[in-house]
């Protein structure tokens, strides 16, 4: 279901973002981290495992920093990981590590899927989600 707004799709799941302006990550009540995660990183993993994948250093900022504490948390507790995905038709500004919020975004919550940080060794990472 698309969103209006990113603060909206975190709230299906009852997440509130630190800062509207630079959260991409947050925690639930029910111990879920909730990520913000661009459509163009999606792949097919196995068994039809739906997998995001991306790299730190492609960009920075304060929202880089709480996104990365945030999954290490979760790869070390094998914490579920809900899922937003984000789309937009800017991706070679966004995959330059340009500000992405300048771009115009579309934000669904997909509650059909739960997700595990399932590789992440401080830059690169994988995320599987299943559906539920």
């Amino acid at each position: 279901m698309v969103t209006k707004g990113i603060s909206e799709a975190f709230a299906k799941y009852g997440a509130r973002l630190k800062n509207v302006n630079w959260s991409v990550s947050a925690w639930n009540a029910a111990g879920e981290l909730v990520l913000s995660l661009w459509a163009h990183h999606y792949r097919k993993g196995e068994g039809g495992a739906a997998e995001y994948f991306g790299k730190l250093s492609r960009w920075a900022g304060p929202g880089n920093s709480e996104f990365r504490a945030n999954l290490s948390d979760a790869y070390e507790r094998r914490s579920p990981v809900r899922l937003v995905v984000v789309q937009t038709e800017n991706i070679d500004h966004v995959e330059s590590g340009e500000d992405a919020s300048k771009v115009k975004k579309d934000f669904s919550a997909r509650d059909d899927l739960v997700g595990e940080v399932t590789e992440f060794d401080g830059e690169n990472y994988v995320i599987r989600f299943r559906r539920r």
